[in-house]
């Protein structure tokens, strides 16, 4: 697995806490030393996936992106290459772009943030595309030949611009005729502390929906899934059968993986290390031969909790043996015992392989990891 960080974005979108700046003078630079790092962290392993993400990929360029592809394909061995995906915002899919994309021969899924469909929504999102540009890009794409498509859309949007979700998914029904849609996430907004959108809340500007009535939006969007075929693999993910993500479900079922660029992060299995959150820096250190980061080394509880936090939002659930490979000694009775409890509570089922959630208990996964902790 390899994933590449591309820092830059038009501008800020209000709910956005990742590490993102405004696109500035050293994405050139930037690029170079990404293809620096690329070089440096080669491995004979073959990658399976590549996931481009930001930030926005698709400010750079094509041949930005070509200068990134090539190296990839000069250090790493693409043999057993099952999904390269790209993300992308609606107003960068240009029938141009697209046609220099698909002309590259290694992209096979794009993954679309489109957010929302609704025009008033996106621009309280502080959003550069309009509802227009959205459908478009998923016509262009289509009409490019990419058959793979992902649209992430959010639920539980602010008060009092909000229009609820069912205008966007009715909107995205009227795009599935094309076919090239495979695939949905659809998470609720969540606030994190210094953002526009925490600053707005806290100056009465807007004001977050009840859970009731984020609990109405996303029972919709399972019904809407389940009208539509497409399968719930994890909390905020459906797709067609057979076109789930599988660069995410990776990352959910511990596999390593290697991360490239400013602020990315890398897994061995034992160690998680992560650039440096400042492009500059990142761009410094790359041309020195030493890019700065910092790593931990996870110990068995992290890692128990890790894997029980993640397990638990999936379709698969947790697995029995894998649970039994990271438990820590003398934590296995506890976690016997708070299974069960689940399980009698009717949020969990058991089975021989597995313990997967009931749909109450879908919508309780983070609560209940959270109490099976050791």
């Amino acid at each position: 697995m390899l994933y590449i960080h591309i820092p830059y974005c038009h501008h800020k979108c209000t709910y956005c806490a990742f590490y993102s700046v405004a696109r500035g003078r050293n994405v050139e630079e930037y690029v170079a030393a990404l293809c620096l790092e690329l070089a440096g962290r080669r491995c004979d392993h073959p990658l399976r996936t590549v996931y481009i993400g930001g930030g926005t990929p698709t400010v750079l360029t094509i041949r930005q992106l070509e200068r990134i592809v090539d190296t990839i394909r000069a250090n790493y061995d693409l043999s057993q290459l099952e999904e390269a995906t790209i993300e992308a915002n609606p107003e960068n899919l240009t029938p141009q772009y697209l046609e220099g994309l698909a002309a590259m021969r290694f992209f096979n899924r794009l993954s679309i943030g489109i957010q929302s469909f609704d025009d008033g929504e996106l621009k309280m999102l502080n959003r550069v595309h309009d509802s227009r540009q959205a459908c478009d890009a998923i016509r262009n794409a289509a009409a490019a030949g990419f058959d793979n498509l992902s649209v992430d859309l959010i639920m539980g949007l602010p008060r009092p611009h909000s229009v609820g979700l069912q205008l966007s998914l009715d909107r995205l029904s009227s795009l599935l005729p094309l076919g090239a849609v495979k695939h949905l996430s659809c998470y609720e907004l969540t606030v994190e502390q210094g953002t526009m959108l925490d600053r707005q809340l806290k100056t009465g500007r807007l004001s977050m929906p009840e859970d009731d009535e984020v609990t109405e939006q996303y029972a919709a969007l399972q019904e809407w899934c389940r009208a539509n075929g497409f399968e719930q693999y994890e909390v905020s993910n459906f797709c067609r059968p057979g076109w789930h993500s599988r660069h995410n479900s990776r990352y959910w079922n511990r596999t390593p993986y290697t991360g490239v660029g400013a602020a990315a992060h890398s897994f061995d299995g034992t160690r998680r290390r992560w650039n440096v959150a400042d492009a500059a820096r990142y761009i410094d250190g790359a041309n020195a031969g030493k890019i700065p980061f910092e790593e931990e080394t996870l110990t068995r509880a992290d890692a128990c909790n890790e894997y029980i936090m993640t397990a638990l939002r999936t379709a698969k659930g947790i697995e029995r043996q894998m649970l039994a490979s990271l438990a820590p000694q003398g934590s296995e009775a506890a976690l016997s015992k708070g299974l069960a409890r689940f399980v009698g509570a009717g949020l969990l089922i058991e089975s021989g392989t597995h313990y997967t959630t009931t749909p109450e208990g879908l919508l309780q996964a983070d609560g209940i990891a959270a109490s099976l902790f050791v």
